[in-house]
Order: structure tokens, then C-alpha cells, then sequence
């Protein structure tokens, strides 16, 4: 099934490439369709998946010889943490390939590309072979490179070429990672079941650090960290609105999931050694995106750089979590699970705020909020979406983002309760710098150059309206999501 899943849209995507005088209605309807089924597949692993305590840790595991000189097989397989993101992922790819393009050229290339990046993504999320896991982690920078530097606007060549050069630098650290950690065993192998087995850099100290370090690295220009998230702003404004809602719902969560997978579970001995130093660079990365995504005026690089934000939220419980061998397992576990809750919840907001980002794009072709005002007036529906999703985001009770938020810091304040108190300073200065985002373009005095702004069609409010319901579902009853991923988490944090 989980191969199925990751074969469906990467044929859906050489259909729509080798099929010519394919219309763009009919090039859409054949991309969701393709979405869609995948989506359906993933429902039916869900359905079949065991949450109980005695459950396999990987399930609906399935194995094929590749390389077997080097170790190296086609494994699949799915944890609640995996799975949740692969839902996640395979929900918002079906929005973003059913919203409206902004530039509708060459359909049947942008919606072969959208299945194409949806194929390795969802193959990244559940093979359980190192090597094949950077294959998909590389293919992802090929996806989204042609989607920002096609179809994106302004200088989006140059901003995807500045995207590619540093994740590719990043994923070239990951490589000699992987090459020094699969090394120390043997037989060599690139299971990933095996690695997290055998914990083979127990007591390396030097060895151990430097490879730590490669991972951290490489995951941490993916996520993307300070400092090295300079690529991410550009690549976000020059993008397409969907482009934008899956480099932010998805590409990102490549590098706090690997991070999670490698590293904290392969690593254990080494990564609690480091854990602190990895909380210090969340701290910075949570203060640092909000302050300067308050200072912005481009409605994009605003959303942009409170990813950087979420991201650190997300990085600080996985360091939490990992800061200790032993002890306070409940208060671990209750961080990493708020960890992956982040992750999902941040795919699933930030998702919406770009598509929404986008379409202020087709309307008026500028995100300078000063542009814009009173826009409440003239498209209400579109200003209730802008409204969930920044509240969502700035974690108000009730929504996603407040039920992974408050798991995190009660985690991290059994483990590092300084960094944790200091990190809830992000907290208020994301609200208010959604507070005035929304004061400032939806309220107050429309100019009379937006006295005929559009509201969202129909096909737009609905895209949003799913979105959004799931993020309400999740902030109103939880349990379906924490079950799952707890399943997970509890096991990572007992090793």
C-alpha cells in the first residue's frame, strides 16, 4: 500500500508530461484526481494501522532488494509520526494542486511537477532506507527549483537558484553523515530499523560529533534554523501561492522530520550530549523569526519568516526530548509529541496563510500590506480565512497551533526551563505581529483602489474552508491526532 501511495502521483505526473493537447481544466482534474486517489490510500493504511501499546513500531512494512552489496533495499514502512505527515502532506497537496495557478502557462508542466514533488515527498515520509531517504530528500529540490523558477514571479530564478545551492549544500552534509554513520557497521547497512537497533556510535565521542553535526547541519538549512534560513524569504515571495503553502507545509518538515528519524534515534547517546546547544539554536530561531517577521511589510516575507519561528518550536521539544537518556519520560514524550503536533499543525496553517498570500497576488500583484486596508468590507470570507488561520498560527486555545505549543513548553520545562520561559516570549511577539498584519490589511479604512477587490471564488473558499475545518477539528479534539503520533513517541522516547 505505502509503495502504491508513492507510485500513484509520479505516474499521474508522467501521464500529464508525455500527454500532449491535454487542456488546463483537464490537466487539473487529472492532478487532483491523482492527488485525491493518494490521499484515499493513505486513508486505508490509517484505517488498518494498530495504535495499541504491542504494535510493531514500523508498520505495513514491505522489503526488495536493490543493492545488496551495499545494503541498500526499497523499505517501506510507517510510524504514527510518519504517517501523520504523509496525511498531512497528501491533504494539502490536493488544495494546493486544486487552487487556481497564478500564471497559467504550461499546465500540463506545473501539474506533472506538483504530482512529481508529491511523489518524493511522500516516499521521504516512509521509506526506511537511508540511501533511498536521500535519493528523495535530493528529488524534493528538483520539484520545487522548477515550480519557483518557472512559474513564480519577479526575480524567482534567481531565488530558486539561491533555494537549490544552499538545501543542496545542505543535503551534501547529510551525505557524509550517512556515509560515516552507515560505516561503523557491519555488515554496512542502510536499514534504518537496524541503525536505530544497534545505536553504532555509542561511546564515540569525536566520531559521534562530527557526524551529529553533518545531520544538524543539513536538516537544519532545510527546516530552515538561524542562521542559515537567509534562502527562505526570497524563495517564499518570488514563488507561486500553492508553491509557497507546500514549501512551507511540507519541503520544511523534511528537516525537522529527518532530524527526528536519524540523529535523536540513531544517535541517542550523541544527540543528548548536544541537545542543549541544539535548544540555544531554536531559542534564536524562534526569537529571531518573530522579530524580524514583525519588522516586515511584504505580506509574504511576514508569513515566511514566522516559519522560521515555528520551526524553532518544533526544534526546541525534539531537543528537549532528547536531552536526557533517562528520566522525566512523560515530560520527553510530551515535548516530542508537541514536536510532531507543530509540524503537522504548521503544514496545515502556514499552508492556508500562503494560499490566501496568493491570492492578494492574482488580485492586485503586490504583497505590500501598506497597498491594502478595510478589506473586510468588500471580501468577508476571505478576511474569516485570514483570520483563523493567524490566530491558529499565533496558537489561540481552541485551534492546532495552541495544542502543539502548550505540549512543548510543559515538556521543555521539566528539561530546560530557562530556554523554555525565554522561547514564551515568541509567543507574544507573534501575536502581535498577526494582530497588526490583520488590523492593518482586513480593517480600518479601504482605499478607494480596493473598492472592487475580490472576494475568494468558490473554489478558493472551499480549498480554505477544508483546510481550516481540520485545524479547528484538531485544536477542538485532539485525541484522533495524539493518538496516532503518541503511538510513535512513546516508543522513540523508550528507545
Amino acid at each position: 500500500m505505502l509503495t502504491l501511495a508513492i507510485l500513484i502521483p509520479i505516474l499521474g505526473a508522467l501521464f500529464l508530461a508525455f500527454m500532449p493537447n491535454t487542456s488546463h481544466s483537464a490537466a487539473r482534474i487529472i492532478a487532483v484526481a491523482t492527488s485525491a486517489l493518494t490521499f484515499l490510500v493513505l486513508l486505508i493504511v490509517w484505517a488498518g494501522f494498530d495504535t495499541g501499546a504491542g504494535a510493531p513500531a514500523f508498520q505495513f512494512y514491505a522489503e526488495a532488494p536493490w543493492i545488496p552489496a551495499l545494503g541498500v533495499a526499497w523499505r517501506v514502512g510507517v510510524d504514527g509520526m510518519s504517517l501523520a505527515l504523509s496525511l498531512m502532506s497528501a491533504f494539502l497537496f490536493i488544495g494546493c494542486i486544486a487552487w487556481p495557478m497564478e500564471n497559467p502557462e504550461r499546465p500540463r508542466a506545473y501539474y506533472a511537477w506538483f504530482l512529481f514533488l508529491e511523489s518524493v515527498s511522500l516516499g521521504l515520509f516512509m521509506v526506511l532506507d537511508l540511501l533511498i531517504f536521500y535519493v528523495f530528500f535530493d528529488l524534493s529540490l528538483v520539484g520545487m527549483f522548477f515550480l519557483i523558477g518557472r512559474w513564480g514571479h519577479g526575480d524567482a530564478q534567481g531565488a530558486a537558484l539561491k533555494f537549490f545551492i544552499y538545501t543542496l549544500a545542505g543535503s551534501l552534509a547529510i551525505l557524509l553523515a550517512i556515509i560515516g554513520l552507515v560505516l561503523t557497521m557491519d555488515p554496512i547497512t542502510f536499514d534504518m530499523r537496524a541503525l536505530i537497533a544497534a545505536q553504532p556510535l555509542a561511546g564515540m565521542d569525536l566520531r559521534g560529533g562530527l557526524i551529529l553535526l553533518g545531520f544538524v547541519a543539513g536538516f537544519a538549512i532545510k527546516a530552515p534554523l538561524f542562521p542559515v534560513h537567509t534562502w527562505l524569504p526570497p524563495a517564499h515571495v518570488m514563488a507561486p501561492g500553492p508553491a509557497s503553502a507546500i514549501l512551507a507545509g511540507v519541503l520544511l518538515k523534511m528537516g525537522t522530520y529527518g532530524l527526528v528519524r536519524i540523529p535523536f534515534q540513531m544517535m541517542r547517546d550523541t544527540f543528548a550530549d548536544y541537545a542543549l546547544p541544539l535548544a540555544l539554536v531554536a531559542l534564536a530561531s524562534i526569537l529571531w523569526g518573530a522579530i524580524v517577521a514583525l519588522g516586515q511589510t511584504d505580506l509574504k516575507r511576514r508569513i515566511a519568516y514566522t516559519s522560521v519561528n515555528h520551526m524553532g518550536y518544533t526544534v526546541l521539544g525534539i531537543a528537549a526530548a532528547g536531552a536526557l537518556l533517562s528520566g522525566s519520560e512523560s515530560a520527553r514524550e510530551m515535548a516530542l509529541t508537541g514536536a510532531v503536533v507543530e509540524m503537522v499543525a504548521h503544514g496545515l496553517i502556514t499552508g492556508a496563510l500562503f494560499l490566501i498570500a496568493g491570492g492578494f497576488w492574482a488580485r492586485a500583484e503586490t504583497y505590500d500590506m501598506d497597498a491594502y486596508g478595510g478589506l473586510a468590507k468588500v471580501a468577508p470570507r476571505l478576511t474569516t480565512a485570514a483570520v483563523i488561520a493567524s490566530f491558529a498560527s499565533l496558537g489561540l486555545p481552541g485551534l492546532a497551533g495552541f495544542v502543539a505549543e502548550v505540549q512543548i513548553f510543559v515538556g521543555t520545562f521539566a528539561v530546560f526551563p530557562l530556554i523554555a520561559a525565554i522561547g514564551l516570549l515568541g509567543i507574544l511577539i507573534t501575536a502581535a505581529l498577526f494582530l497588526r498584519l490583520l488590523q492593518q490589511v482586513f480593517f480600518g479604512e479601504l482605499p478607494k483602489a480596493r473598492e472592487g477587490f475580490p472576494d475568494v471564488s468558490l473554489r478558493e473558499g472551499s480549498i480554505l474552508a477544508a483546510i481550516l475545518a481540520l485545524v479547528i477539528l484538531i485544536g477542538i479534539y485532539p485525541r484522533w491526532l495524539l493518538d496516532l503520533i503518541g503511538s510513535s513517541t512513546s516508543a522513540i522516547i523508550g528507545g
